[in-house]
C-alpha cells in the first residue's frame, strides 16, 4: 500500500485524482489540502463535488506548516494539482522531505530555462531540478518514470499529440517539414478559477495561445520535430480531439504507417481506430487515447482523442504512480 497526498486538491484535476486514488486497490489517501489562503479549506471535497458523497468525504486541510509535518511523517507520493508558479516552489520541498513527487502542472516538463522565460512568463528558479525531473508520457518512458524522484505529468494536449506522432517518428516516417496540430478542449481544461473568457455561458469555439501557447515546445521537445499547435476552447465540459497535418517522406506506404503505430498495440489504455475517426463522445469519462488516421499521397491527417481530466492529468499521474509503485499502468483505470 502506499500513501498519497494531494495539493490543489479542490480543482478539476485535483478532485479527479482523489477519486482515482480513493477507488485504486493499493493506494490510500492520507490528505487532500488546498492553499491557506483558499475559500474551499475545511470543506469536505463531496461538498464541493456532491457525485462523490461516500467516497470523498474528506476535509481540504490548509498547506500549513503542520501540514508538511503531517505529509512528511505519512505520505510515500505527493501530488501537486497546483498552478506552475505553486508547484515550482513546493516540488523541491516535497522532495528535500524524501517523497516521491508527481507534478501535474508545467512546471518542470520542459529543459530549457529560457522556454519558462518565453512561454510560461517567469524565469525558473530551479535549473538543476529541470534536469532531473522525467516527463511522465507513460506510453514512452516507463522504466525512467519508475526511478525517477520527480515525475513532470504529460500536459493534456501533449499526451494526444504525441502518442499519435511518435510512432511516425520513431519510425522515420515524417518529412522534414513542421507538422500542424488543431486541438479543441472542453472548458475543464481551463481550470476551476473563474473567469469570463472560460464561464461557461460565455465560451464559444474559438482559438487561443497562437504561435505562443506552453505545449508547442513541450510537444516538439519530446517528439523531436518542429510543430504549429492551435489550441482550441469548445463549449463542452471535458474531452480533447485533435487533428494533425503529416507530410510523410515520399514513397510511404499505408502499410508502413500501419506498421509504425503497431508499436503502440499492447498499451492497455490506447486504442488504434484506424480508419475510424475518433470522437470526443467515445472518450469521455474514459481513461484511453484513440488514434485513428487516413493517408493519400504524402499526406496523413491524424485524428487523436482523449478525456482531458482522466487521460490527460489525473488518469496519466495515476499511471506514473502504477508504473513508480511497479504495477500495471492501467491498474485502477480500466473500465473508469
Amino acid at each position: 500500500m502506499k500513501n498519497v497526498a494531494i495539493v490543489g486538491a479542490s480543482g478539476y484535476s485535483g478532485v479527479e485524482l482523489a477519486s482515482l486514488v480513493a477507488k485504486h486497490p493499493h493506494l490510500n489517501i492520507v490528505g487532500v489540502y488546498v492553499s491557506e489562503g483558499s475559500q474551499d479549506k475545511g470543506k469536505q471535497l463531496s461538498d464541493l463535488y456532491p457525485e462523490h458523497v461516500g467516497l470523498l468525504d474528506i476535509s481540504l486541510e490548509p498547506l500549513t506548516d503542520a501540514a508538511f509535518k503531517a505529509i512528511g511523517a505519512h505520505a510515500d507520493y505527493v501530488c501537486l494539482c497546483t498552478d506552475h508558479h505553486v508547484s515550482v516552489e513546493l516540488a523541491p520541498q516535497f522532495l528535500a522531505l524524501g517523497k516521491k513527487v508527481f507534478d501535474l502542472s508545467g512546471g518542470y516538463r520542459l529543459h530549457e530555462t529560457s522556454d519558462y522565460d518565453r512561454y510560461y512568463g517567469f524565469a525558473h528558479p530551479y535549473p538543476e531540478w529541470l534536469e532531473k525531473a522525467q516527463y511522465g508520457l507513460a506510453e514512452w518512458y516507463t522504466d525512467a518514470i519508475a526511478d525517477a524522484e520527480l515525475v513532470a505529468v504529460a500536459g493534456c494536449y501533449p499526451t494526444a499529440a504525441l502518442n499519435a506522432l511518435k510512432p511516425l517518428k520513431e519510425a522515420g516516417l515524417v518529412a522534414d517539414l513542421p507538422i500542424i496540430i488543431n486541438a479543441v478542449s472542453g472548458v475543464t481544461g481551463a481550470g476551476r478559477k473563474a473567469a469570463i473568457n472560460t464561464h461557461f455561458c460565455e465560451v464559444s469555439l474559438a482559438p487561443y495561445g497562437l504561435f505562443n501557447h506552453r505545449h508547442t515546445p513541450e510537444i516538439s521537445q519530446y517528439l523531436g520535430h518542429d510543430v504549429l499547435f492551435t489550441p482550441h476552447l469548445g463549449n463542452f465540459a471535458r474531452g480533447i480531439l485533435e487533428t494533425i497535418y503529416v507530410t510523410l517522406k515520399p514513397d510511404v506506404t499505408a502499410a508502413q504507417v500501419e506498421a509504425a503505430y503497431q508499436v503502440l498495440a499492447d498499451e492497455p489504455l490506447i486504442r488504434l481506430k484506424g480508419k475510424v475517426m475518433p470522437s470526443i463522445k467515445g472518450v469521455a469519462n474514459q481513461p484511453f487515447v484513440d488514434i485513428g488516421w487516413q493517408q493519400q499521397g504524402q499526406q496523413l491527417i491524424v485524428v487523436a482523442a482523449i478525456d482531458n481530466l482522466l487521460k490527460g492529468a489525473a488518469g496519466q499521474a495515476l499511471q506514473c504512480m502504477n508504473i513508480a509503485s511497479h504495477w500495471p499502468s492501467e491498474l485502477g483505470l480500466k473500465g473508469a
